[in-house]
């Protein structure tokens, strides 16, 4: 509302007094006849003048006077009251002031058991429990599809299966081979040396009793008992049974030195080759059991059961978009919470601030919760360090959690919750609503009304609401402030101030309209400097 002087100057009567008073001269001269038409002659002219100059001068002032409303209103109503004085006011006084922060929120539990898909590179939701559905423990919740799994599952088993009877097959060389070492060393070896050693002995028995035969002979020979073939014989016979005693002995020496080494050589071979084998073998059965294990569990991880009793909420947060929204053929990938149990005795409500009001919320603060119709105490939880993230939205927000204190009974996840958090308690403040401040070239100015005079006031402001805000000087109890103190600023003054903003508002060219100020503005940015110094 500009001044009172200057709506009462308007333009509206610099216009109308000329109009009203043209209509004032039509309106005599049709009456009283244009005496410049008159047919009577210049006789009747000359002989009486009628004061047409004098009569018109009359008539403009009065339609003038008529429909000018600034004579109006200081001729003969110079007295009125100020109009600006009607403005509704309000009585500053002292009182405690609460300074909070108000945000709408949604119920979340406290403690949540998370059902999560563990199929390795995720799976698709064939078939989904309904949303809400009270469970018991090993209640089915949710299938994912697993006949790729089952496939898997079918061709690993057969591998398996080969694996272990080729690790049998190893196992049993490797025992074979190691028997026959033992039956070497312990046996064979044993036998043909015995048998060598035997070969030796007789051929030298063989050979001694040659040689005893060669000597009976030669005797007899001698007396002439025996021919000379006969000798002969016996002879050869000596020599036969000394070679048939060197065969053996070689015999001998060779199965000792080389014989034994070679075969035990060879035997220990096989044994270690198949004992390689059937290690080799076993840590291939191993890993396809391990195989056949692995996609046994992800066969059954296809199926999620309910870990305990509760009640069943799926794990649609508020920033999934609707294309990992969970739901009956969404694909889900591994580690991806598809539902949670929450604990409904432990309950918090996660609110979202603005980036201007957090700065005043701390750990431990109270906090009221309002939860359809149902009033809760609770506390500060947790300050998020970084803003929620929401692509829609340029705004920063924090999210606060809220916990309600006791068991809250029958709430559950998703119910909307109004949250209002105790910042800050003032006791015997002076105390007006915030449309009662107005911000004027950085300070601070309140309408107080004194009698029949309005007095611009300059004040300093303190913390506030969203409702009234703290005046730490330039107001005294009882004082009545104008709830428009807009009104009372003349444009001259707001002129000025353009004036010195520059002429358009300390705007530069391509900017948007400044800021508006005034309570609404004043209080928060007041509320958050003086929550800092606190």
């Amino acid at each position: 509302m500009n001044d009172p002087k200057t709506l009462l100057a308007s333009p509206a009567a610099d216009v109308s007094a000329p109009r009203a008073g043209a209509a004032d001269v039509a309106a005599i001269a049709e009456i009283l006849g244009d005496p410049i038409s008159d047919s009577g002659g210049v006789v009747a002219r000359r002989r009486w003048r009628f004061p047409w100059k004098t009569l018109l001068t009359l008539a403009v002032l009065g339609g003038g006077v008529v429909a000018s409303p600034w004579v109006l209103a200081h001729i003969g109503r110079g007295n009125s009251a100020n109009p600006l004085l009607a403005l509704p006011a309000y009585t500053a006084q002292r009182a405690d002031l609460t300074i909070s922060v108000t945000e709408d929120g949604s119920m979340v539990s406290d403690e949540n058991v998370d059902v999560v898909c563990a199929v390795a590179g995720g799976a698709t939701i064939v078939w989904l429990i309904d949303d809400g559905s009270r469970v018991t423990e090993g209640t089915e919740l949710v299938k994912l599809d697993s006949s790729k799994l089952s496939e898997d599952v079918s061709a690993q088993k057969i591998n398996y299966e080969k694996s272990r009877a080729a690790n049998i097959q190893a196992a049993k060389d490797y025992s074979a081979s190691k028997i026959a070492v033992e039956e070497y060393v312990e046996g064979t070896y044993k036998k043909d040396l015995r048998k060598a050693e035997s070969d030796v002995s007789a051929t030298t028995e063989r050979l001694q009793s040659t040689k005893n035969s060669l000597e009976h002979g030669q005797r007899m020979f001698r007396k002439g008992y025996i021919t000379p073939q006969q000798l002969d014989a016996q002879k050869s016979a000596v020599d036969r049974a000394d070679l048939d005693k060197g065969t053996a002995e070689i015999a001998l020496d060779v199965l000792k030195r080389f014989g034994r080494p070679k075969m035990l050589t060879e035997l220990e071979s096989k044994r270690d080759a198949a004992e390689a084998k059937r290690d080799s073998e076993q840590a291939a059965l191993e890993l396809e059991k391990a195989k056949l294990d692995r996609l046994s569990s992800q066969l059954a991880k296809c199926v999620l059961t309910a870990p305990k009793d509760g009640l069943v909420i799926y794990a649609n947060d508020r920033n999934r978009d609707a294309a990992t929204e969970i739901k009956n053929g969404a694909k889900v990938n591994e580690g991806t919470t598809i539902l949670r149990l929450p604990n409904l005795s432990r309950m918090r409500a996660d609110v979202e601030v603005h980036e201007a009001k957090v700065d005043k919320i701390r750990t431990g603060m109270r906090a009221r919760v309002k939860v359809q119709g149902r009033d809760f105490d609770g506390s500060v939880a947790a300050v998020a360090n970084r803003p929620q993230s929401n692509w829609m939205s340029t705004a920063k927000k924090y999210v606060v959690q809220v916990k309600i204190d006791g068991e809250p009974g029958d709430l559950r996840p998703g119910f909307t919750a109004e949250v209002e958090i105790i910042v800050a308690e003032l006791k015997d403040v002076i105390t007006v609503p915030i449309a009662g401040v107005i911000e004027r070239r950085g300070q601070y100015y309140c309408a107080v009304r004194k009698g029949d005079t309005i007095d611009k006031r300059l004040v300093t402001i303190g913390q506030g609401n969203d409702k009234l805000i703290e005046i730490s000087t330039g107001l005294e109890d009882g004082e009545s402030v104008i709830l428009n103190p807009r009104a009372v600023f003349s444009e001259e003054d707001a002129a000025a101030e353009e004036s010195v903003a520059g002429g358009d508002g300390g705007r530069r060219p391509g900017e948007g309209p400044p800021a508006a100020k005034g309570p609404a503005a004043a209080a928060p940015a007041a509320a958050k400097g003086a929550a800092k110094q606190g």
